[in-house]
């Protein structure tokens, strides 16, 4: 999807910014990024009555996430904690972790395409380490698209990639995401047996089949407007050009991959048999989204406690157990190791410069 700032009925087409040419991103940089991105994050789009609104749902859900969880696991004993985790046994640790390993790599893919996409040239193992910087710091930090935006634009300035196509790649990486979740939980909720549903989902198998359906329609008339429309797709003095079809099915298809991947990461934590994959994933998949929408960094709590509404039945000291994986193995170590990359990089760059 590439990006350009609409000047009355002429696009402006990508242009390169003279501070990242050289290597020196300026200042102000999550001021001119989001300026870059579509006006749905930033602070101009209906301010008070945005600020207003996500702030109250934001405090709706990490309320609402407080009492479930509260209500879950409030007789969990620390002992009873570490027994679940005790009973993983290493290879479902090492398997964590190499899960958590291929879901960035996965999105490091889909950081090269949309480079690739919005005119910049840079080489892979450039795209995957700043794809893993980016993403490992915003999953935990929250505000996916200003955050994981300004951590490419820092990173890549020396590649001499423009603010316009960290903008164009981040819009495109979120764009994967959301069309492969949609994917991956529309033909989970189709394709989970209506006997497991039934017995570990609070997901009603006639909701289930209609949400598939309405998922997968709509990744469908993405794949369509892709192959048919021409023109790009302008509002909010932005206009957007849809990817090729050849682009879009890549797109939904590594998406749907790195998310499934994403959500094994719990599945392979629980207790075998507990729950089936595909029946999880019909519970991951929405959870995700009302943590994004809450705005509470990392959607923790709120995605924990999502889950534990749209689930049955399940002992509460492994799913627990399970969760606090998730958070190490997905969140916490690959923010440690992109904090000391980035730093490493920072300081690499700085010497470079004053030498």
């Amino acid at each position: 999807m590439r990006v350009s700032q609409t000047q009355g009925s002429f696009p402006a087409v990508l242009i390169q910014d003279p501070d990242a040419r050289l290597g020196h991103p300026p200042e102000d940089l999550e001021e001119e990024l989001a300026a870059a991105l579509p006006e749905t994050q930033g602070p101009r789009f209906f301010p008070m009555l945005r600020n207003l609104g996500w702030h109250l749902v934001a405090f709706i859900l990490l309320g609402a996430a407080a009492y479930i969880l509260w209500r879950e696991f409030h007789e969990i004993s620390l002992a009873e904690l570490a027994a679940a985790i005790a009973a993983w046994g290493w290879g479902s640790v090492a398997l964590g972790l190499g899960l958590s390993a291929t879901s960035f790599l996965l999105m490091g893919t889909i950081e090269w395409l949309g480079l690739r996409w919005a005119g910049a040239k840079i080489a892979v193992t450039s795209a995957l380490a700043g794809s893993f910087i980016a993403s490992a710091i915003a999953h935990t930090l929250g505000a996916n698209l200003i955050v994981s935006g300004a951590v490419r634009a820092r990173y890549y300035a020396k590649h001499g990639i423009s603010l316009r196509q960290v903008a164009a790649t981040t819009l495109f990486h979120g764009f994967s995401f959301t069309v492969g979740l949609s994917t991956l939980a529309g033909l989970a909720l189709l394709l989970a047996g209506s006997r497991d549903i039934a017995s570990v989902s609070r997901i009603a198998n006639p909701v289930a089949d209609w949400l598939g359906v309405i998922l997968l329609s709509g990744v469908t008339a993405y794949v369509i407007l892709c192959a048919t429309l021409r023109r790009p797709l302008s509002g909010f003095g932005h206009s957007v050009r849809l990817p090729s079809v050849r682009t879009a099915l890549a797109q939904l298809s590594i998406g749907a991959v790195d998310n499934a991947v994403a959500a094994a990461i719990i599945w392979v934590l629980l207790p075998e048999g507990s729950v089936g994959y595909l029946t999880f994933v019909g519970a991951y998949a929405p959870s995700v989204v009302v943590g994004l929408v809450s705005h509470v960094p990392g959607g923790v709590g709120v995605f924990e406690g999502s889950v534990s509404t749209l689930l049955k039945g399940l002992a509460p000291a492994p799913l627990a157990a399970a969760f606090l994986g998730y958070r190490l193995f997905f969140f916490l170590l690959p923010l440690l190791i992109a904090g000391v990359a980035l730093a490493l990089d920072t300081l690499r760059e700085r010497g470079r410069t004053s030498s």
